[in-house]
């Protein structure tokens, strides 16, 4: 298949990129790692009539340490991000879920923003993105503001980002001292999109309780979403198995996953729950083992 006609554009500025998007309008589409859109431009499923090709804006593809956190360009490759010893030291969740993105090759030429921009709902990112607690920096005509990643997914494929805006920067802030951290997922076939994946962190007290915890989660609903509720019943207490299983099945009644072809939405609701106990557990395995 072939796309259907359109005018390519190539700026190499922030502000030129803006200036032809504010242009063009819904006529428009950025082109980011090409990961997606393009595909879905082969099928014809996306007809643009002019594509905004973003990879010659130098100023959008950044890793570095900001104010003790960690900021990231929107078109910085999702394999500079696993390959980095910045990132693999202060937020290793985040390598791991980068390193469970289809293939490297896929990787080689993804973007951490185009990801996010996406929003499938099954996507690693997005759901890291919301254990993480990032925010995400969106420019347009009207400047730069920030959504913070609870707001940023509003339902399949779908952003709160304005059709004039552009995901400019992420922004991950430092993770408290201790916290440790677990990625989990299950795929048909290595490189397949998850039927559901569970990102988590804990952090310990002195006491050896779980002072805070996040779990967010893919391929459970219309967006990446986090399990509050099951962060509650975990939140103070001595980690064990039974507390793990039991906010497995809390986590799996939370979650609202679509049916497909692929797997049902009970079935899952169960992977949900087992893949949530082995983070858990994963996540909590070495303080479980010094407080014993």
């Amino acid at each position: 298949m072939k796309p259907a006609a359109f005018v390519y554009h190539a700026p190499t500025t922030l502000d030129e990129a803006l200036a032809t998007l504010a242009e063009l309008g819904d006529e428009a589409k950025p082109l980011a790692g090409g990961q997606s859109l393009v595909p879905l431009m082969n099928f014809r499923l996306a007809r643009p009539a002019h594509l905004i090709d973003l990879n010659r804006v130098a100023e959008l593809a950044f890793l570095k340490i900001e104010d003790g956190g960690l900021s990231l360009g929107a078109m910085t490759r999702q394999r500079a991000v696993e390959r980095s010893s910045i990132v693999a030291q202060g937020w290793p969740l985040l390598t791991a879920a980068v390193g469970k993105i289809g293939h490297v090759h896929i990787r080689n030429r993804g973007t951490i923003g185009g990801s996010l921009a996406h929003a499938d709902p099954a996507a690693e990112l997005p759901a890291a993105m919301l254990a993480l607690d990032a925010t995400i920096v969106a420019r347009g005509p009207r400047g730069a503001r920030t959504i913070p990643a609870r707001e940023m997914f509003a339902s399949h494929y779908t952003t709160t980002i304005e059709p004039d805006e552009l995901l400019t920067e992420i922004q991950v802030p430092a993770l408290t001292a201790g916290t440790r951290w677990a990625f989990e997922e299950l795929t048909l076939r290595h490189g397949d999109f998850a039927m559901v994946g569970v990102a988590a962190l804990v952090t310990p007290s002195a006491d050896g309780t779980i002072a805070e915890v996040r779990l967010a989660f893919a391929g459970a609903g219309a967006t990446p979403l986090r399990a509050t509720a099951a962060e509650g019943i975990l939140t103070g207490q001595r980690p064990s198995e039974a507390l793990f299983r039991e906010a497995g099945v809390r986590a799996s009644q939370e979650i609202e996953p679509d049916s497909d072809i692929h797997a049902s939405a009970d079935y899952r609701r169960e992977i949900a729950a087992v893949l949530t106990r082995r983070a858990l557990a994963r996540a909590a395995a070495d303080f479980v083992a010094s407080a014993a």
